[in-house]
Protein backbone atom coordinates (compact mmCIF):
# COMPACT_ATOMS: atom_id res chain seq x y z
CA UNK A 1 0.00 0.00 0.00
CA UNK A 2 1.55 3.39 -1.04
CA UNK A 3 1.38 6.24 1.57
CA UNK A 4 -1.26 8.91 1.64
CA UNK A 5 0.13 11.86 -0.10
CA UNK A 6 -0.37 15.32 2.38
CA UNK A 7 -0.64 18.49 0.62
CA UNK A 8 -0.70 21.95 1.96
CA UNK A 9 -2.87 23.88 -0.79
CA UNK A 10 -2.24 27.47 -1.76
CA UNK A 11 -4.65 29.62 -3.30
CA UNK A 12 -3.55 28.94 -7.14
CA UNK A 13 -3.40 25.04 -6.54
CA UNK A 14 -7.49 25.09 -5.45
CA UNK A 15 -8.26 27.80 -8.12
CA UNK A 16 -6.03 25.32 -10.68
CA UNK A 17 -7.90 22.47 -9.45
CA UNK A 18 -11.71 24.05 -9.50
CA UNK A 19 -10.06 25.03 -13.11
CA UNK A 20 -9.78 21.25 -14.16
CA UNK A 21 -6.08 21.26 -14.97
CA UNK A 22 -5.11 17.26 -14.88
CA UNK A 23 -1.78 17.87 -12.87
CA UNK A 24 -3.70 19.18 -9.73
CA UNK A 25 -6.40 16.89 -10.49
CA UNK A 26 -4.07 14.30 -10.03
CA UNK A 27 -1.98 15.04 -7.56
CA UNK A 28 -5.06 15.92 -4.44
CA UNK A 29 -7.44 12.92 -5.57
CA UNK A 30 -7.01 11.05 -2.38
CA UNK A 31 -4.39 12.98 -0.68
CA UNK A 32 -4.66 14.29 2.66
CA UNK A 33 -5.42 18.24 1.98
CA UNK A 34 -4.75 21.14 4.17
CA UNK A 35 -5.27 24.94 3.29
CA UNK A 36 -5.13 28.08 6.19
CA UNK A 37 -7.84 30.43 6.50
CA UNK A 38 -5.88 33.05 4.68
CA UNK A 39 -6.14 31.08 1.65
CA UNK A 40 -9.73 30.51 1.84
CA UNK A 41 -9.92 34.62 2.35
CA UNK A 42 -8.62 34.91 -0.84
CA UNK A 43 -10.24 31.85 -2.85
CA UNK A 44 -13.69 33.47 -1.43
CA UNK A 45 -12.73 36.79 -2.71
CA UNK A 46 -11.90 35.22 -6.11
CA UNK A 47 -14.92 33.42 -6.51
CA UNK A 48 -16.81 37.20 -4.97
CA UNK A 49 -15.24 39.27 -7.99
CA UNK A 50 -15.60 36.58 -10.83
CA UNK A 51 -18.79 34.55 -10.00
CA UNK A 52 -20.68 36.08 -7.45
CA UNK A 53 -21.81 35.91 -3.93
CA UNK A 54 -23.63 32.33 -4.24
CA UNK A 55 -20.55 30.35 -6.01
CA UNK A 56 -18.33 32.37 -3.54
CA UNK A 57 -20.15 30.73 -0.42
CA UNK A 58 -20.40 27.31 -2.61
CA UNK A 59 -16.46 27.54 -2.68
CA UNK A 60 -16.16 28.21 0.74
CA UNK A 61 -18.12 26.36 2.29
CA UNK A 62 -16.39 23.30 0.52
CA UNK A 63 -12.96 24.09 1.13
CA UNK A 64 -13.02 25.55 4.91
CA UNK A 65 -13.40 21.84 5.87
CA UNK A 66 -9.68 21.37 4.61
CA UNK A 67 -8.54 24.83 7.41
CA UNK A 68 -5.74 24.25 9.12
CA UNK A 69 -5.20 25.64 12.45
CA UNK A 70 -3.02 28.43 12.79
CA UNK A 71 -0.64 29.04 15.84
CA UNK A 72 1.74 31.61 17.38
CA UNK A 73 4.73 29.39 15.73
CA UNK A 74 3.56 29.44 11.92
CA UNK A 75 3.00 33.44 12.46
CA UNK A 76 6.77 33.75 13.28
CA UNK A 77 8.04 31.20 11.03
CA UNK A 78 6.04 32.26 7.88
CA UNK A 79 6.90 36.03 8.67
CA UNK A 80 10.72 34.92 9.11
CA UNK A 81 10.58 33.37 5.64
CA UNK A 82 8.31 36.29 3.94
CA UNK A 83 11.50 38.63 5.24
CA UNK A 84 14.23 36.26 3.63
CA UNK A 85 12.62 36.37 0.48
CA UNK A 86 12.09 39.63 0.23
CA UNK A 87 15.92 39.95 0.98
CA UNK A 88 16.44 37.82 -2.44
CA UNK A 89 14.05 40.14 -4.00
CA UNK A 90 11.28 37.69 -4.17
CA UNK A 91 7.78 38.79 -2.97
CA UNK A 92 5.70 36.31 -0.48
CA UNK A 93 1.91 37.31 -0.14
CA UNK A 94 1.55 36.74 4.11
CA UNK A 95 -0.97 34.21 3.36
CA UNK A 96 1.54 32.55 1.07
CA UNK A 97 4.35 32.73 3.90
CA UNK A 98 2.04 31.54 6.89
CA UNK A 99 0.86 28.84 4.54
CA UNK A 100 4.11 27.66 3.19
CA UNK A 101 4.85 27.54 7.40
CA UNK A 102 1.78 25.34 8.18
CA UNK A 103 3.06 23.12 5.47
CA UNK A 104 6.08 22.28 7.56
CA UNK A 105 5.07 22.01 10.66
CA UNK A 106 2.41 19.98 9.06
CA UNK A 107 5.12 18.07 7.39
CA UNK A 108 3.33 18.36 4.51
CA UNK A 109 4.44 19.39 0.45
CA UNK A 110 3.13 22.97 -0.58
CA UNK A 111 1.64 22.75 -3.59
CA UNK A 112 1.69 25.75 -5.83
CA UNK A 113 2.54 27.00 -8.94
CA UNK A 114 3.77 30.55 -8.13
CA UNK A 115 6.74 30.62 -9.31
CA UNK A 116 8.49 32.52 -5.75
CA UNK A 117 8.07 29.13 -4.59
CA UNK A 118 10.25 27.39 -7.12
CA UNK A 119 13.58 26.83 -5.54
CA UNK A 120 12.33 26.21 -1.96
CA UNK A 121 12.28 22.42 -0.31
CA UNK A 122 9.24 20.99 0.42
CA UNK A 123 7.87 22.12 -2.41
CA UNK A 124 5.43 20.32 -4.79
CA UNK A 125 5.71 22.74 -7.92
CA UNK A 126 2.80 22.13 -10.41
CA UNK A 127 1.79 24.58 -13.44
Amino acid sequence: MRPVKKFFLDTYAILEYLRGNAEYLNRMSGAELATSLLNLMELYYVFLRDHGEKAAESVYSTYRHYQAEIIDEDVRSGMALKLRMKSKRVGLSYADALGYAIAERLRMKYLTGDDAFRSLPNVEFVK
